[in-house]
């Protein structure tokens, strides 16, 4: 018996929606933004911004991305994130800086001195990247996809940068004349990114994982023989290896799409640009699952389902045209799917067995924790719902809540390779453990994750990695809400704190971005509805109707639409 099915006996009860006028207002406001902004919406990125002012000035808006490089450097003269999170915005934008400053780009900008400005922005940077990576103290990058290949790529770019101006330094940029070359941190070399070079100029097909940081190809990426843009025109869903690939502009197969695709993505956000677009799927799935597991009531029109349901192939789905079929977007987009009356058979999700664990994708380095969770979330609601007797989902569940309990923490948290916060993937592994474990292992990895949460709770009520967000205290009250029969006052008492927390923060911006992709972003919708069920489910427990577990409702929650 399941965790879930375990205190649901035990209450009496079955799990049920629950009647709320502000979660119905918010699950409306939510699936109407999913609706009406169909490519999905995501913070701008400083990484992928900076690659196109380095690589399409010819672009539009190149002055308005210019822009937000200047106004985005850090006091220290670095960006990005805290901690080794810096690194690669900061080469991105300090590379880029650094190429406008020599190709002339100031006299485009608005104000005066614009020459001087962008030198004193790229000595701040190039500052930075000395004290971080020539300094006496080492330093490792954090898991995002493609550091091996970003970070040597832009480290050998600033250095011909650097190499070049020796003789005639620019404004700013005279203490640099004699400075020595960047070294890569510790553990990165140009092993792979040569490897990748070579790939690309011998003109033979890619790797489609590759695509979306083909940007770190150089030249040879240039209308590259082995790619070709698809969907809207885009190349790895990435603007940076669009505009990479594209060159500037020009006639040819593919181009026509590929600038369009470009201009588009450029005029959204006027000018900054995310590193993948567009996110329906990603978006769309994990915003449904995380709303409909809370309990609240979705208007989701049948065009909307029938979409998500179309995009599930032999191989799965993947998170964005351009982007290879992945377990991780292809778990989350069949548990959408079945708690909404729309279940798909989750057979291709045995493609990506290793034996032991689930691959996000084939030939993946190393393993991640939420991925594994979400495959446990669909296998296990087929299983309940679909194929009670089959042994072999059966088998798989079991074999998957071992996983998952045999990778925390010994402080009772999780971590993973998507998220900077150990708060995403502790709620993503309590939930699926909760929901469709097996065994004592889930009962006692999700006692010892409400444990770490609730010593965890910050004095206003929050939780957060480097500081309270509501984000990361979404995350948390879901965990809590699982887990609320172990301490049940003290659990309580949590909730009620972030219950106030939560009102007081409604209506704020500026929720840091902690997702993983070459930069960190925020995917906007997918945050604010994380923090809406949170906020469900707050209330219900307040007004005395709270769930019997993360399995929330066992009945699709999809009303008429």
């Amino acid at each position: 018996m399941t965790l879930v099915r375990q205190r649901a006996a035990a209450c009496g009860r079955a799990d049920r929606p629950t009647r709320d006028p502000e979660s119905a207002a918010d699950a409306r406001e939510l699936v109407a933004a999913m609706t009406l902004t169909p490519g999905g919406q995501s913070s701008a990125s400083v990484y992928e911004t900076a690659r196109l002012v380095s690589l399409a000035p010819w672009l539009t808006h190149h002055a308005e991305r210019v822009a937000y490089l200047l106004a985005g450097q850090r006091p220290d003269g670095a960006w990005g994130g805290p901690q080794g999170y810096a690194l690669v915005p900061t080469l991105s934008a300090t590379e880029a800086l650094l190429t406008a400053l020599r190709r002339g780009d100031a006299d485009r900008l608005a104000g005066t001195r614009a020459a001087e400005r962008l030198g004193r922005a790229v000595d701040g940077g190039l500052r930075a990247l000395h004290r971080w990576l020539a300094g006496p103290a080492p330093f490792s990058p954090p898991d995002l996809p493609a550091t091996d290949l970003t970070v040597p790529a832009l480290v050998g770019s600033v250095a011909a940068h650097l190499d070049a101006v020796r003789a005639d330094p620019p404004p700013g940029l005279a203490a640099w004349r004699d400075a020595g070359p960047l070294p890569l941190p510790s553990g990165l070399d140009d092993a792979r990114l040569d490897r990748v070079r070579a790939l690309v100029a011998s003109g033979g097909p890619l790797p489609e994982k590759l695509l979306h940081a083909l940007e770190v190809a150089g030249p040879a990426a240039r209308r590259a023989a082995g790619v070709t843009p698809v969907g809207p025109g885009t190349v790895g869903a990435s603007p940076a290896a669009t505009a990479a690939w594209l060159g500037g502009p020009g006639p040819g197969p593919g181009a026509a799409a590929a600038m369009s695709y470009l201009e588009d993505v450029a005029r959204q956000q006027g000018g900054p640009v995310p590193c993948a677009t567009g996110i329906t799927v990603f978006e769309r799935a994990w915003s449904l699952s995380t709303l409909s597991r809370a309990g609240m009531t979705l208007p989701v029109p049948p065009r909307l389902l029938a979409g998500l349901a179309a995009t599930v192939g032999p191989a799965g789905t993947a998170t964005a045209p351009g982007l290879p079929a992945d377990a991780d977007t292809t778990a989350v987009t069949l548990y959408a799917l079945a708690r909404l009356g729309r279940p798909v058979d989750p057979a291709s999700l045995w493609g990506y067995d290793t034996g032991e664990h689930f691959c996000t994708w084939p030939g993946e380095d190393g393993a991640s924790v939420t991925t594994n969770a979400h495959v446990l979330d669909a296998f296990g609601w087929h299983l309940a719902h679909r194929a009670p007797a089959d042994a072999r989902l059966t088998a798989v569940t079991r074999r998957l809540t071992r996983w998952l309990a045999d990778r925390q923490s010994s402080d009772g948290a999780w971590t993973d390779r998507w998220h900077a916060s150990p708060y995403y993937a502790t709620s993503c592994a309590v939930l699926a453990l909760a929901g469709h474990g097996r065994g004592p292992a889930a009962v006692g990895a999700v006692t010892r994750a409400a444990d770490w949460v609730l010593a965890g709770q910050r004095a206003d009520g929050s939780w957060g990695r480097w500081g309270g967000t509501v984000e990361e205290t979404a995350y948390a009250v879901q965990v809590l809400r699982a887990a609320r029969s172990a301490a049940p006052a003290a659990v309580e008492a949590a909730l009620g704190r972030a219950r106030r927390y939560l009102a007081t923060m409604e209506g704020r911006d500026g929720a840091p971005a902690l997702w993983h992709d070459k930069d960190l972003y925020r995917p906007v919708v997918i945050v604010r509805a994380a923090v809406a069920a949170a906020r469900h489910l707050v209330r219900a427990g307040a007004s005395g109707d709270a769930f019997t577990g993360p399995g929330y409702g066992r009945t699709p929650l999809i009303s008429a639409a």
